[in-house]
């Protein structure tokens, strides 16, 4: 029988209350004991993935090397451990009815009524255990999506009641992350959220065996105990999750005070190994003791929802991490910028990033804000559609191509400057179809870009359907702007610099997707660099 040990991660009471970054933190606390780990998130939702939904809806869609659409989510799993994830790490309902269907098209059920249980639950059951089939880890650790008594997770419930039935308590452990809100009148905090929340799990055959409390203040051993009692969970096994002021890289360091991956080996028998801790608690202190800030304008139509850039947002501040500055950023929608408000909305800004998208919304507005950023000598860094508005921006203003755009947003323009990859023009099918995932890029030696990465050869993840037009290079060459970075066989652009500037990259890939607090990404660190050479300047 496999060895692997088996962590559900559930929540009650309300959404949002950080399972994502709890199954990321865990897995930064056993990997530092010397465990390996695999995390899974599993989405409730009937969308196959979330590459074709609104970030207003659910924030940005983190993609991994193989090519698959995910919930941000992997993004907290990758940047806080040492592995790399697959599209098997993420699961949504989609997926699993569309196996099934497809299946029971097939005649693969030999004309058997098809049901939730068994068939949508071995599905999902399936999903869990294909995260071992090639390469067995110590923990498989588990986020199921959504709250509990929402109707869209019973099947995922039940899929692990069964696991638990089948493995026992020694291979499958039942965590449920809860909320002990305080009401302000009183300044009392509440256990009786927490108290049903345990009750619908019970109802639907789980009994946790640890509870996370979200809380203001740690919980006092009177409300501990209270909690234990009425859920049926040991004392020690009820743990504070205390709001955290400065970074949530610091949820690892909080969890461990509690002693949460010592209950978690414990409850499940496992060797409590040294934890070799220290490379993660001097980038928190690193954190902590920072005195200086530079100011980013990242400038990006889905601003009001922070989670629409949160893998640029957390590249950032890795950046601000290498360079021994906190980084503030100052959100802009490009739709409120013009010629006459860019000066003071861009004032006191010591670095500009555009990052990538979708859709025609704001694009003049990130095109001034680019002139801007070129023209008064700031660092610029442009992400994707970044990038390309840049080629834009420098295709007008400086090559006096006047007309000149993507086709995407107009497809008869006189100087298509980005133009659709040429394998994409027949597809009509909108999900999955762009081209996604790790590719090789060439650096060009000399280059800026080259500077940073301190590398000919390099891999990063893509995620769009639109390029630099070729035809163009030599009249972006002899102005000024160098193409830095190519695929292997010279057939698609993926660097620009322009000379004579401090600092302005442009990628047509997605650079955030690769970067860790304890391993900033190159090009971050090098941006944020320039941002603080112009924030001391600017001081002195």
């Amino acid at each position: 029988m496999s060895k692997t040990r088996y962590i559900f991660i559930t929540g009650g009471v309300s959404s949002s209350l950080g399972k994502g970054v709890t199954v990321a933190a865990l897995g930064c606390l056993l990997e530092a004991r010397g465990y390996t780990v695999s995390l899974q998130k599993m989405d409730p939702y009937i969308n196959i993935d979330p590459g074709t939904m609104s970030p207003y809806q659910h924030g940005e869609v983190y993609v991994t090397e193989d090519g698959a659409e995910t919930d941000l989510d992997l993004g907290y799993y990758e940047r806080f451990t040492k592995s790399k994830f697959s599209r098997k790490n993420s699961v949504s309902t989609g997926q699993i009815y569309h196996a099934v269907i497809e299946r029971e098209r097939k005649g693969d059920y030999l004309g058997r009524t098809v049901q939730v249980v068994p068939h949508i639950t071995n599905e999902i059951r399936n999903r869990i255990y294909n995260l071992t089939r090639d390469q067995e880890t110590d923990f498989v650790i588990v986020e199921i999506g959504g709250t509990v008594g929402d109707i869209e997770s019973v099947p995922f419930l039940e899929a692990i009641r069964q696991m638990r039935y089948e493995h026992g308590a020694n291979q499958v452990l039942f965590l449920h992350l809860t909320l002990v809100p305080t009401i302000t009148a009183a300044g009392e905090a509440k256990t009786k959220p927490t108290q049903h929340s345990v009750k619908e799990l019970l109802a639907l055959g789980i009994q946790p065996d640890i509870l996370i409390c979200r809380i203001n203040k740690p919980m006092s051993k009177e409300m501990k105990n209270k909690i234990s009692l009425f859920c049926n969970v040991k004392e020690q096994n009820v743990i504070s999750a205390v709001d955290i002021d400065t970074s949530i890289y610091e949820i690892p360091l909080m969890y461990r005070e509690d002693k949460l991956d010592e209950v978690v080996l414990n409850a499940l028998g496992m060797d409590l190994r040294k934890l070799n801790f220290s490379q993660w608690e001097n980038m928190v202190k690193k954190i902590r003791n920072t005195k200086k800030t530079v100011k980013v304008a990242l400038i990006g139509k889905y601003i009001s929802l922070q989670d629409a850039y949160r893998s640029v947002y957390e590249s950032l501040a890795h950046g601000g991490i290498a360079n021994d500055v906190e980084v503030n950023v100052v959100k802009i929608n490009p739709e409120d910028i013009d010629s006459k408000n860019i000066k003071e909305l861009l004032k006191g800004v010591h670095g500009v990033l555009v990052p990538g998208g979708f859709g025609e919304r704001g694009i003049e507005g990130k095109i001034a804000a680019i002139h801007y950023a070129r023209t008064k000598q700031i660092p610029f860094f442009g992400i994707c559609l970044g990038m390309q508005c840049a080629v834009i921006e420098f295709a007008r203003n400086v090559l006096g191509f006047k007309d000149a755009n993507s086709t995407e947003f107009k497809p008869n323009v006189e100087y298509p400057v980005i133009s659709m990859i040429e394998e994409q023009k027949e597809i009509e099918r909108m999900g999955g179809t762009m081209r996604l995932g790790a590719y090789p890029c060439i650096v060009k030696k000399g280059s800026l870009a080259y500077s940073e990465y301190k590398a000919e050869r390099i891999s990063e993840r893509h995620r769009h359907r639109f390029e630099f037009t070729l035809r163009y290079k030599d009249d972006f060459e002899k102005k000024g702007m160098n193409l830095a970075g190519f695929s292997p066989d010279g057939s698609l652009a993926e660097i620009v610099e322009v000379a004579n500037h401090p600092w302005f990259v442009g990628v047509q890939f997605h650079p955030e997707f690769q970067s860790k607090p304890t391993d900033p990404h190159p090009l971050f660190a090098g941006f944020i660099r320039a941002a603080s050479k112009l924030a001391k300047k600017t001081e002195d």
